[in-house]
């Protein structure tokens, strides 16, 4: 009864901050790149009239490579391809496209571009990056999650070992909305007389159905016109919380509203259970996070440590009714600044898919109490947290 509550409360709030729900939607998680990458590499093969993909970065590597490739062939097929990176995204890799790779892919016929391209002396990159991660097929199949293009989500990297995420497939409704995004950031971005040549007709004629009636609201964060919008989501999320919230996320260091609400639904009497890594991409993160889950914990958060490699995941689960999976952070990088976009899931069988996944990971986590906080952070480890926690508005 609670959960049905908690639904309620929750459909009632995203249509007070004036977002929209989808339905007839199916959808299938992919927690291992293997999954994602060979189920989206047969769906492009198969695509007939467009590609378009929109990602944070395409690692030049095996499996970027092995993409390309793909969607040359499909571009020569007269199948159009379009893809934009971000170039911050592209250049922060340690195997990013270079001018030579992407004049040879335009060469196949693939329309690629780069986002915001790092100018002298950079500010212009310095807040609002594109870190969505999009691939619309024929507008009937929407992938979309936290994965970008690299071949360490099959294979982890030596310095970290396994490389965990999540990432999703869709079709249904919701399709339409992530194409809609993807073309209005391309058109906004590259001008509005830009051709979608093939895709006008897709859209007009709208997406294929299903009898799976899995409704989801389709969260765009843009900077300057919805600057607000996903941190308001996840606050209400977190609002309407009566029992348990589940959360896995890379970088939680949280903006103030975000943690403002965590602290109510504890003071309320929710189980609040946070699972980050102890292994980070960014080397000052865990120092970070450590004094933000200590502070957590001392209100009565259960915190999991995660030792297997670098848990890269960005999902939510409340009440066994809903879920939010998506590319979207809990720091101030993704909250105030960047372009991101996420699925709240409003259906008790695909939250019930995460919590299990959940408990899973569980068994292979250490737990972090407050206490543990200066047996576990060094000195100067906890200098660095106090220190940067101070910057965490612009991290």
């Amino acid at each position: 009864m609670q959960a049905q509550t908690s639904d309620l409360l929750f459909r009632h709030k995203l249509d007070s901050l004036g977002v929209g729900m989808t339905h007839g939607n199916q959808l299938e998680f992919m927690h291992t790149g293997q999954q994602k990458f060979d189920a989206m590499f047969r769906d492009i093969d198969a695509a007939q009239s467009y590609v378009y993909l929109e990602y944070f970065n395409f690692r030049n590597d095996s499996i970027g490579l092995a993409l390309f490739d793909l969607l040359g062939r499909k571009a020569r097929e007269g199948v159009e391809v379009k893809a934009m990176f971000d170039s911050f995204g592209n250049e922060s890799n340690d195997q990013p496209l270079r001018s030579s790779h992407l004049e040879a892919i335009r060469q196949t016929g693939v329309d690629v571009r780069v986002f915001d391209p790092l100018r002298f002396p950079w500010i212009n990159h310095a807040y609002h990056r594109d870190h969505r991660k999009i691939v619309v097929i024929d507008g009937s199949i929407c992938y979309t999650g936290g994965m970008n293009v690299a071949d360490y989500y099959i294979h982890g990297r030596p310095e970290y070992g396994a490389w965990r995420d999540m990432h999703m497939r869709l079709t249904g409704e919701a399709v339409a909305e992530y194409e809609r995004i993807f073309r209005e950031m391309w058109s906004d971005t590259y001008g509005p007389d830009v051709q979608f040549g093939n895709a006008q007709s897709a859209i007009d004629t709208g997406t294929s159905r299903t009898d799976d009636e899995v409704a989801i609201a389709v969260v765009n964060r843009i900077p300057r016109r919805q600057p607000k919008l996903m941190r308001k989501v996840y606050v209400a999320a977190i609002d309407v919380a009566q029992q348990h919230i589940q959360i896995v996320n890379p970088y939680p260091t949280n903006v103030k509203s975000i943690r403002r609400a965590l602290r109510r639904a504890l003071k309320r009497g929710v189980r609040v259970e946070i699972m980050v890594s102890a292994k980070s991409d960014v080397p000052i993160t865990p120092d970070v996070v450590a004094l933000e889950m200590r502070k957590l914990a001392k209100r009565g958060a259960e915190v999991y440590y995660n030792h297997e490699g670098f848990h890269h995941s960005k999902i939510m689960m409340v009440d066994s009714a809903f879920c939010t999976v998506g590319s979207s952070n809990l720091d101030a990088r993704s909250m105030l600044f960047d372009y991101e976009v996420n699925s709240f899931i409003l259906d008790p069988a695909p939250t019930a898919q995460l919590q299990h996944i959940f408990e899973q990971d569980k068994q292979r986590c250490t737990t972090f109490h407050a206490d543990d906080y200066r047996r576990t952070f060094n000195f100067g480890h906890r200098l660095t947290g106090h220190i940067f926690s101070l910057f965490r508005g612009f991290m």
